[in-house]
Protein backbone atom coordinates (compact mmCIF):
# COMPACT_ATOMS: atom_id res chain seq x y z
CA UNK A 1 0.00 0.00 0.00
CA UNK A 2 2.58 2.48 0.89
CA UNK A 3 4.59 1.10 -2.22
CA UNK A 4 1.57 2.45 -4.27
CA UNK A 5 0.41 5.73 -2.58
CA UNK A 6 4.90 6.44 -3.26
CA UNK A 7 3.69 5.65 -7.12
CA UNK A 8 0.92 7.98 -7.15
CA UNK A 9 2.45 10.61 -5.59
CA UNK A 10 5.58 10.81 -7.93
CA UNK A 11 3.94 9.24 -10.86
CA UNK A 12 3.92 12.99 -12.85
CA UNK A 13 7.93 12.77 -12.72
CA UNK A 14 8.59 9.20 -12.84
CA UNK A 15 6.26 8.78 -16.17
CA UNK A 16 8.21 12.06 -17.83
CA UNK A 17 11.41 10.52 -16.96
CA UNK A 18 10.29 7.13 -18.38
CA UNK A 19 8.98 9.19 -21.45
CA UNK A 20 12.29 10.93 -21.78
CA UNK A 21 14.33 7.29 -21.64
CA UNK A 22 12.40 6.17 -24.05
CA UNK A 23 13.20 9.14 -25.89
CA UNK A 24 17.16 8.36 -25.66
CA UNK A 25 16.36 4.60 -26.33
CA UNK A 26 14.80 5.21 -29.23
CA UNK A 27 17.43 7.60 -31.01
CA UNK A 28 20.28 5.10 -30.08
CA UNK A 29 18.65 1.65 -30.47
CA UNK A 30 15.49 1.94 -32.59
CA UNK A 31 11.28 2.46 -31.48
CA UNK A 32 10.33 -1.09 -30.01
CA UNK A 33 13.34 -1.32 -27.71
CA UNK A 34 11.75 2.01 -26.29
CA UNK A 35 8.16 0.83 -26.66
CA UNK A 36 7.79 -0.61 -23.09
CA UNK A 37 9.24 2.93 -21.39
CA UNK A 38 6.80 4.98 -23.74
CA UNK A 39 4.14 2.86 -22.84
CA UNK A 40 4.71 2.74 -18.83
CA UNK A 41 5.38 6.37 -19.06
CA UNK A 42 2.23 7.73 -20.97
CA UNK A 43 0.26 5.45 -18.42
CA UNK A 44 1.43 7.19 -15.43
CA UNK A 45 1.24 10.61 -16.99
CA UNK A 46 -2.73 9.98 -18.15
CA UNK A 47 -3.27 8.71 -14.45
CA UNK A 48 -1.84 11.58 -12.67
CA UNK A 49 -4.49 13.91 -14.90
CA UNK A 50 -7.61 11.62 -15.14
CA UNK A 51 -7.31 10.07 -11.58
CA UNK A 52 -5.20 12.88 -9.79
CA UNK A 53 -3.50 11.86 -6.40
CA UNK A 54 -6.84 12.11 -4.33
CA UNK A 55 -6.00 8.32 -2.54
CA UNK A 56 -3.35 10.18 -0.87
CA UNK A 57 -6.22 12.03 1.17
CA UNK A 58 -6.94 9.20 2.95
CA UNK A 59 -3.78 8.94 4.94
CA UNK A 60 -3.82 12.12 6.18
CA UNK A 61 -7.76 12.54 6.97
CA UNK A 62 -7.14 9.52 9.14
CA UNK A 63 -4.46 10.98 11.18
CA UNK A 64 -6.27 14.26 11.18
CA UNK A 65 -3.74 16.31 9.27
CA UNK A 66 -6.39 18.58 7.36
CA UNK A 67 -2.73 20.90 6.03
CA UNK A 68 -1.85 17.60 4.58
CA UNK A 69 -5.65 17.09 2.94
CA UNK A 70 -5.21 20.89 1.30
CA UNK A 71 -1.93 20.25 0.10
CA UNK A 72 -2.99 17.32 -2.00
CA UNK A 73 -5.48 18.95 -3.13
CA UNK A 74 -4.07 22.13 -3.97
CA UNK A 75 -1.67 19.93 -5.92
CA UNK A 76 -4.22 19.41 -8.59
CA UNK A 77 -3.82 22.04 -11.15
CA UNK A 78 -6.48 21.02 -13.35
CA UNK A 79 -9.33 19.08 -12.15
CA UNK A 80 -10.93 19.63 -15.20
CA UNK A 81 -9.11 16.74 -16.50
CA UNK A 82 -9.79 14.68 -13.75
CA UNK A 83 -12.95 11.78 -14.53
CA UNK A 84 -15.74 13.04 -13.55
CA UNK A 85 -17.06 11.17 -10.58
CA UNK A 86 -13.46 11.80 -9.12
CA UNK A 87 -14.02 15.27 -10.06
CA UNK A 88 -17.30 15.55 -8.08
CA UNK A 89 -15.35 14.02 -5.09
CA UNK A 90 -12.02 16.67 -5.65
CA UNK A 91 -15.12 19.47 -5.39
CA UNK A 92 -16.48 18.00 -2.25
CA UNK A 93 -13.31 18.01 -0.48
CA UNK A 94 -12.30 21.56 -1.39
CA UNK A 95 -15.69 22.50 -0.01
CA UNK A 96 -14.71 20.67 3.18
CA UNK A 97 -11.88 21.79 3.58
CA UNK A 98 -13.26 25.72 3.25
CA UNK A 99 -16.03 24.64 5.69
CA UNK A 100 -13.17 23.82 8.42
CA UNK A 101 -12.01 27.10 7.71
CA UNK A 102 -15.41 28.69 8.00
CA UNK A 103 -14.99 29.92 4.75
CA UNK A 104 -18.91 29.34 4.29
CA UNK A 105 -19.17 31.28 0.80
CA UNK A 106 -16.37 29.31 -1.01
CA UNK A 107 -17.25 25.38 0.41
CA UNK A 108 -20.95 26.03 -0.85
CA UNK A 109 -19.43 26.82 -4.25
CA UNK A 110 -17.26 24.18 -3.78
CA UNK A 111 -20.15 21.53 -2.62
CA UNK A 112 -22.62 22.77 -5.67
CA UNK A 113 -19.99 22.34 -8.08
CA UNK A 114 -19.58 18.57 -6.46
CA UNK A 115 -23.02 18.22 -6.93
CA UNK A 116 -23.88 19.12 -10.15
CA UNK A 117 -21.37 16.85 -11.18
CA UNK A 118 -23.34 13.78 -9.63
CA UNK A 119 -21.75 11.81 -6.59
CA UNK A 120 -20.99 8.29 -7.30
CA UNK A 121 -23.00 6.79 -4.52
CA UNK A 122 -26.18 8.16 -3.53
CA UNK A 123 -25.50 8.11 0.01
CA UNK A 124 -22.09 10.26 -0.81
CA UNK A 125 -24.67 12.52 -2.30
CA UNK A 126 -27.21 12.83 0.69
CA UNK A 127 -24.19 13.66 3.11
CA UNK A 128 -22.91 16.54 0.66
CA UNK A 129 -26.58 17.91 0.66
CA UNK A 130 -26.39 17.62 4.73
CA UNK A 131 -23.86 19.74 4.58
CA UNK A 132 -24.95 22.47 2.07
CA UNK A 133 -27.69 22.35 4.51
CA UNK A 134 -25.85 22.82 7.37
CA UNK A 135 -24.03 25.89 5.35
CA UNK A 136 -27.04 27.37 4.48
CA UNK A 137 -28.10 27.10 8.72
CA UNK A 138 -25.15 29.15 9.24
CA UNK A 139 -26.06 32.06 7.31
CA UNK A 140 -29.17 31.92 8.70
CA UNK A 141 -31.09 31.08 5.48
CA UNK A 142 -33.55 28.62 7.52
CA UNK A 143 -35.69 28.08 4.14
CA UNK A 144 -32.90 26.88 1.90
CA UNK A 145 -31.33 24.60 4.69
CA UNK A 146 -34.48 22.65 5.24
CA UNK A 147 -35.01 22.32 1.63
CA UNK A 148 -30.82 20.55 1.65
CA UNK A 149 -31.72 18.79 4.54
CA UNK A 150 -35.32 17.39 3.64
CA UNK A 151 -33.12 16.09 -0.06
CA UNK A 152 -30.59 14.66 2.31
CA UNK A 153 -32.98 12.81 4.27
CA UNK A 154 -34.62 11.63 1.13
CA UNK A 155 -31.39 10.76 -0.62
CA UNK A 156 -30.13 8.50 1.70
CA UNK A 157 -27.14 9.20 4.48
CA UNK A 158 -23.89 6.85 4.94
CA UNK A 159 -24.37 5.58 9.08
CA UNK A 160 -26.69 6.53 12.19
CA UNK A 161 -24.34 9.57 13.07
CA UNK A 162 -25.54 11.82 9.81
CA UNK A 163 -28.98 10.62 10.02
CA UNK A 164 -29.07 11.99 13.73
CA UNK A 165 -27.63 14.96 12.75
CA UNK A 166 -29.84 15.83 9.57
CA UNK A 167 -32.90 14.71 12.31
CA UNK A 168 -31.39 17.37 14.53
CA UNK A 169 -31.23 20.08 12.13
CA UNK A 170 -34.53 19.63 11.23
CA UNK A 171 -35.83 19.53 14.66
CA UNK A 172 -34.06 22.69 15.22
CA UNK A 173 -35.73 24.53 12.10
CA UNK A 174 -38.96 22.87 13.24
CA UNK A 175 -38.87 24.71 16.94
CA UNK A 176 -38.16 28.12 14.99
CA UNK A 177 -40.78 27.73 12.93
CA UNK A 178 -42.98 26.76 15.94
CA UNK A 179 -43.95 23.59 14.36
CA UNK A 180 -43.57 21.80 17.91
CA UNK A 181 -45.56 18.19 16.76
CA UNK A 182 -42.95 17.87 13.74
CA UNK A 183 -40.10 19.21 15.79
CA UNK A 184 -40.40 16.49 18.22
CA UNK A 185 -41.02 13.59 15.56
CA UNK A 186 -37.97 14.62 13.93
CA UNK A 187 -36.02 14.59 17.88
CA UNK A 188 -37.35 11.17 18.36
CA UNK A 189 -35.97 9.84 15.47
CA UNK A 190 -33.00 11.36 16.17
CA UNK A 191 -32.80 9.95 19.61
CA UNK A 192 -33.73 6.25 18.35
CA UNK A 193 -30.71 6.25 16.39
CA UNK A 194 -28.57 6.51 19.52
CA UNK A 195 -25.89 8.27 17.83
CA UNK A 196 -22.12 7.89 19.91
CA UNK A 197 -21.01 11.36 17.96
CA UNK A 198 -20.33 13.78 21.31
CA UNK A 199 -21.52 16.84 20.18
CA UNK A 200 -24.53 14.92 18.66
CA UNK A 201 -24.76 13.31 22.23
CA UNK A 202 -24.42 16.73 24.24
CA UNK A 203 -27.13 18.49 21.57
CA UNK A 204 -29.80 15.92 21.95
CA UNK A 205 -29.23 16.41 25.86
CA UNK A 206 -29.84 19.67 25.21
CA UNK A 207 -32.74 20.20 23.36
CA UNK A 208 -34.27 16.99 25.74
CA UNK A 209 -34.14 19.69 28.41
CA UNK A 210 -36.92 21.81 27.23
CA UNK A 211 -38.66 19.76 24.19
CA UNK A 212 -41.09 17.89 26.52
CA UNK A 213 -42.31 21.28 27.75
CA UNK A 214 -43.42 22.28 24.01
CA UNK A 215 -46.87 21.52 23.26
CA UNK A 216 -47.58 19.71 20.89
Amino acid sequence: MKFYNLVIRYRLPIGIALVLLGGVANYFTSFWPAFPLYFIGVILIFGHFFFGPLRLIQEYMENGDMEGAERVLNSIRFPNLLYKPIRSVYYTLKGNVAMMKQDYDGAEKMMKKGLDLGMPMKEAEGASLLQMGMLAMQKNDLKQGESYIRQAIRKGLPDKENEAAAYLQMCSIMMNKREFRAAKDFFRKAKALKPTTPQIVDQIKQIEKYITRMPG
